[in-house]
């Protein structure tokens, strides 16, 4: 296809997102389609993207990737990777346009559709791991999860000392043990429907706090995120469905599927009203703070045995990393930058 780099819609350490300009009368993709970039020598993160979005296959609740190629602009070459562009920006620009919060309907019907996402995820082996908002895209009132680069096959091991994802999203075993499977993705499901709902993370956090006592809360005891008193009945229990401590005893997709928050006959499909105008084109490559991320969460300083009774326990693992300042530039640590 000939083409041409575009309006920028985002920014990063290693990459930059565009608009997709055909040139000379190239049809070869259909429209709108946007370009996420990497120099060569920094292309295997987008290049891993790229080969989970061909094995995941289709889904009409996945974003769509069409194809990829390489570039020289101004004596340097670029592995670009084409991706369908929502011009509807992400659920989480529709929570702010629609003041805060969405309708309950429109919740439950995007709900479902992120769930039939996971579930096909899931059941080709792999663990999205970044389940939010952000990274869940709207077309024409339909949504289509996107952003597999935190993406994982099911099994694959962590690291003892690093974590994956966005801190407020993480499930307690992703805390505790470093552990990222399917049961991960609908904790953080569960977290993605408390923030449609009110417009707000489901856990309480101010903007000053730290990463480390959140992810104490998160994994140690047993609070749980809030549910909003707002919901249906049939809401709340779909919730508590998905905030369960134990991943062993946490709803998977397919069962979530039959539940009657989100069973098919149980809401109407109608698309929400939209009583603002559309922001700019964005796609899924909006990151506000505690963006995601994979990080060390040792200091090296740290010797073997140290280490080693972290995976002791939750408690122990957890303790070296309390602090009353928030680490120094942890929010971004992927280097991204929002564009407007």
């Amino acid at each position: 296809m000939n083409w041409v780099r575009g309006e920028s819609l985002g920014s990063g350490t290693f990459a930059t997102v565009n608009v997709v300009v055909p040139a000379n009368g190239s049809t070869r993709f259909p429209s709108p389609v946007a370009v996420k970039s990497s120099d060569s020598d920094n292309a295997g993160s987008l290049q891993h993207e790229k080969e989970i979005l061909d094995r995941l296959g289709s889904s009409p609740y996945i974003i769509k990737c069409f194809g990829h190629d390489h570039t020289v602009e101004n004596g340097e070459e670029f592995y670009n990777v084409f991706l369908e562009r929502a011009t509807e920006g992400s659920l989480a620009d529709q929570v702010k346009k629609h003041g805060g919060s969405l309708p309950e309907p429109f919740v439950r019907r995007c709900t479902r559709s992120i769930v039939e996402g996971l579930k096909h995820i899931h059941e080709h082996g792999f663990v999205h791991c970044d389940v939010k908002l952000q990274n869940v895209l709207v077309f024409d009132g339909e949504v289509k999860i996107a952003d597999f680069g935190l993406a994982k096959e099911k099994g694959e091991k962590q690291g003892k000392c690093e974590f994956r994802g966005t801190p407020l999203f993480m499930s307690p075993e992703s805390v505790n043990d470093n552990e990222y499977e399917p049961p991960a993705d609908i904790w953080a499901l569960g977290c993605a429907v408390v923030e449609m709902v009110t417009g707000k993370p489901a856990w309480d956090v101010s903007n000053d706090s730290s990463i480390w006592k959140l992810l104490i809360r998160i994994g140690v005891g047993e609070e749980l995120p809030k549910i909003p008193e707002e919901l249906s009945k049939e809401g709340k229990d779909f919730l508590e469905k998905c905030f369960v401590k134990d991943p062993k005893n946490r709803w998977s997709a397919e069962m979530l599927l039959k539940h009657p928050f989100i069973k098919v006959d149980s809401f109407s499909f109608e698309k929400v009203h939209q009583p603002l105008p559309s922001p700019s084109p964005r796609t899924h490559f909006d990151f506000p703070d505690w963006a995601s991320t994979t990080m060390a969460s040792v200091p090296s300083s740290l010797d073997s045995d140290e280490h080693s009774g972290w995976s002791s326990s939750p408690e122990s693992r957890l303790r070296p990393l309390v602090t009353d300042k928030t680490p120094e530039n942890w929010s971004e640590s992927d280097g991204w930058i929002s564009v407007r």
